[in-house]
């Protein structure tokens, strides 16, 4: 499985650490080419990484800023993105399962709650249960006909 991850220049530590993990878990993850620096902007990372997680459909993607609301936010201006902040495992399960999120995005927390947050995300299977793809549904056919 394909896993892009990005993160600004407050969570580009956590970022090199979550990469370095996933390859030990023999992942397949690409970081953002976009060079870090104290003046970069999460809008850039966020769009660098959710175009490449929407042109390969099997992709997952992580990312990383401040608290991570601004990069989940701008991820989710790029059609077909369905970018999720989240603060636990819990939160992981859900964005996934029950929300269908391709990406998901958190701020600086530890690495060890980092990692279970990655796990679960990338482990759960995406939503299958009709009520859920009944709403992700919904989200899908109001952004195809409202932002073309």
């Amino acid at each position: 499985m394909k896993i892009y991850i990005g993160a600004d220049h407050r969570g580009v530590e956590l970022k090199n650490q979550i990469v370095k993990y996933l390859k030990e878990e023999n992942f397949d993850v690409e970081a953002s080419s976009i060079e870090n620096n104290e003046l970069d902007d999460y809008p850039d990372f966020a769009f660098d990484i959710a175009k490449k997680v929407k042109r390969n459909k099997d992709a997952l993607g992580i990312l990383i800023c401040g608290n991570g609301i601004g990069i989940s936010i701008a991820a989710n201006k790029v059609k077909g993105i369905r970018c999720a902040r989240v603060v636990n495992s819990d939160d992981a399960f859900k964005a996934k399962n029950h929300n269908g999120a391709n990406i998901i995005a958190f701020g600086g927390i530890d690495i060890n709650l980092a990692k279970e947050i990655v796990d679960i995300f990338i482990s759960t299977k995406t939503a299958s249960e009709e009520r859920h793809l009944k709403r992700i549904d919904k989200i899908d056919n109001y952004e195809t006909e409202n932002f073309k």
